[in-house]
């Protein structure tokens, strides 16, 4: 048996962030871990070929840069060896019909970019953006606290008052419109559309539903202001600077460290067991897990009221995803040069084709033709590649969680992901791929394909594949992640948190979930 101030249960983001915050208050950290490495869905990994450096999971840090957690570790990971790369154009989009579009780090090129592509769009995204901006206060709050707390409350208060009922009320309604309003408002340029539309995918959720708008605002304007910052070598980098501020304070790492049990006496927690019978015992325990994990195997039955048991049970999980990883011997060559500085590029058939493949996937379908999302990390980091060639970094973020079928009637998928089913459908994305760039599989020296399957054999937070560890939709968003029974990231245990893309604000690389629960803690 050992004894710490704090145990945390998993090394994701958040755990990492909550570790280096303890840690630098004097308190000694174990971090257990069931993988053999260390950061969650951080890894970086030769897994084509040698030489070829891929974020195997997540790829970009503008949410942990522009976060909370980043604010406070900030100059120790960069004396810690950390170095973030950036481009000024963090995203583009290309059509089925060769049109494209990119979005600036710049609010004037925008304008202008977005004004040569539809005139009087530029101006109108001008307009949206100053609007989100003047009431951003409140959603940043929001966001970056407990939706609960006296900073969130205050906020909304102080916007009721400067707004009065009436244009109050019709803020919070454009908050919680869906995506395609949003843009069907502002837009004409289908191109356009489709640039911003298929982004509401990386929050987990569709352009058709409830509360995307907001969403779709936050994300345009955070690419807008940080970009797409990546760390120089890999995502494993981060990870190595934020390591060292625990270890250097006393703390401690184990890999292969599974958790089978919270240890409670009298409604307190006492610490962890791991399936090797080890304990850990601890003052605090910080659990990134999902709320089955948490409530359904960690806890025992009687320590959970019923309610929340419930609650637990009734949390939903989202479309899975694939990753794709590609060792190239060369840049991708789009037509359009703007697209080659590009960190990330959807291949989409714009808004409806978004709709159309979210309604595919939730209905067990592999899409047709389902937005495909290309990362070129190498474009503005040549250290991951051996010189002149690169990796491309996709995700496909429409895929069902339980597969029944394919769209296109071409699969055959009576056996569920398959190694054929799943070569099948990455053929049919090189395909499309070959459309924008025809020497695209003359490139290729290797690729491999993470398929939902293994994504949650990899970690189990992604159940059935959905990378966000829960659905994002409005009933289990802000005030209702991960359930209604304790805020603050508080549980029925005193002195055990429940942090984790399952918790406010949900999911997405950035640390704010451990940030507020160890704001949280006291003792």
């Amino acid at each position: 048996m050992k004894r710490y101030d704090s145990v945390i249960i998993g090394s994701g983001i958040n755990s990492l962030t909550a570790a280096a915050m303890l840690a630098k208050r004097g308190q000694k950290i174990a971090v257990l871990e069931r993988s053999s490495w260390i950061g969650g869905c951080i890894r970086t990994d030769e897994i084509t070929l040698p030489g070829f450096k891929h974020d195997v999971f997540s790829g970009w840090h503008p949410l942990f840069v522009t976060g909370p957690a980043y604010g406070e570790l900030k100059d120790e990971l960069h004396k810690n060896g950390l170095e973030y790369v950036n481009t000024d154009v963090p995203t583009g989009v290309i059509l089925p019909d060769q049109r494209s579009a990119v979005l600036y780090n710049n609010r004037q090129k925008n304008i202008e970019h977005f004004n040569r592509l539809m005139p009087g769009d530029g101006d109108r995204y001008h307009e949206a953006m100053k609007y989100f901006e003047a009431n951003s206060e409140m959603i940043f709050t929001l966001f970056g606290n407990e939706p609960m707390s006296w900073a969130a409350i205050q906020s909304v208060l102080k916007s009721l008052r400067s707004k009065g009922v009436t244009e109050f009320t019709h803020h919070v309604g454009s908050m919680v419109a869906p995506t395609r309003k949003w843009l069907d408002l502002h837009f004409q340029n289908d191109a356009i559309k489709a640039l911003i539309a298929p982004w509401i995918l990386h929050t987990g959720v569709g352009p058709d539903d409830a509360a995307g708008s907001i969403m779709a605002q936050l994300i345009v304007f955070t690419l807008e202001a940080a970009s797409m910052p990546i760390p120089k070598g890999g995502g494993s980098e981060l990870v190595k600077a934020i390591m060292k501020i625990v270890t250097d304070n006393g703390g401690e790492f184990f890999t292969n460290a599974q958790v089978e049990q919270i240890l409670v006496e009298n409604g307190r927690v006492k610490g962890v067991r791991t399936l090797d019978k080890s304990e850990y015992h601890a003052q605090f325990v910080l659990a990134n897990v999902t709320p089955q994990q948490l409530y359904d195997k960690l806890l025992t039955p009687d320590q959970v009221p019923a309610q929340v048991r419930k609650d637990a049970q009734n949390y939903q999980y989202g479309r899975a995803d694939m990753q794709i990883h590609y060792a190239l011997d060369r840049p991708l060559d789009w037509k359009d040069e703007e697209l080659r500085r590009a960190a990330i590029i959807h291949l989409t058939g714009g808004m409806n084709g978004v709709s159309q493949s979210v309604t595919e996937a939730a209905n067990g379908l592999l899409p047709k033709e389902g937005t495909i999302v290309l990362g070129q990390h190498t474009s503005y980091d040549p250290s991951r590649a051996p010189q002149g060639q690169h990796t491309l970094w996709i995700q496909l973020q429409e895929m069902p969680r339980k597969l029944a079928g394919d769209a296109a009637g071409q699969i055959d998928t009576a056996g569920g992901y398959t190694d054929q089913v799943v070569r099948a459908y990455v053929d049919r994305i090189e395909e499309r791929i070959s459309q924008h760039i025809p020497h695209f599989k003359e490139s290729i020296l290797k690729r491999v394909a993470i398929s939902p399957v293994e994504l949650e054999r990899f970690n189990p937070n992604l159940v059935g594949g959905d990378p966000y560890s829960g659905s994002s939709s409005v009933d289990q968003f802000l005030f209702w992640r991960p359930g209604t029974g304790y805020k603050r990231h508080e549980t029925p245990i005193k002195n055990l948190y429940h942090i984790g893309a399952s918790t406010h604000p949900g999911a997405g690389l950035g640390g704010t979930s451990g940030y507020l629960a160890v704001k949280a803690m006291k003792g």
